[in-house]
């Protein structure tokens, strides 16, 4: 991956706070938005409401996509916007573990208004560890990663 690209994903990651989570529901495809963390290891955080059919979706299928892109702009096409679409497997957390503290953590660092949620018993956190990712920094400017490619690139430069 050239260094264009590295630097649009790591600023798409890193920059953006909220991404498109593409769960299966019943067998058929969902898309919800979700507030993500940045996890050291360059795995998303996810903090998720039982109550949300993402949440079940993950417990039933841990097979999700997430989709960020950059905001949109005046005079920039729409599909030359920079994005990322991360292939993953969703892992929820024991909330007893030092994992799900260490999440806490780094997710509360980016969002500090959520601590309130933390005390709600239907509230779990998901870890998204990448399978792989479809970077594209606009028009013939794509890669597609491996997931330990992903996480390496995150993890050096971890700014969340």
């Amino acid at each position: 991956m050239n260094d264009e690209l590295t630097a649009t994903l790591r600023q798409l990651i890193h920059g953006r706070m909220i991404a498109a989570l593409g769960t299966l529901h019943q067998g058929a495809p969902f898309v919800s938005m979700v507030p993500y963390g940045v996890a050291r290891d360059g795995s998303l955080i996810l903090h998720v409401s039982r109550l949300a059919a993402h949440t079940r979706d993950m417990l039933d299928n841990p097979d999700v996509s997430l989709l960020i892109t950059e905001s949109e702009a005046a005079g920039k096409m729409p599909q030359a916007l920079a994005r990322v679409t991360v292939q993953g497997r969703a892992q929820k957390l024991d909330r007893d573990s030092q994992d799900h503290t260490d999440a806490r953590d780094v997710y509360l660092a980016r969002f500090p208004d959520a601590a309130p949620l933390f005390e709600f018993s239907d509230f779990s956190i998901f870890i998204i560890n990448p399978v792989s990712a479809r970077v594209v920094a606009g028009f013939g400017q794509a890669v597609t990663i491996t997931g330990d490619d992903f996480a390496t690139v995150l993890s050096g430069a971890n700014s969340s």
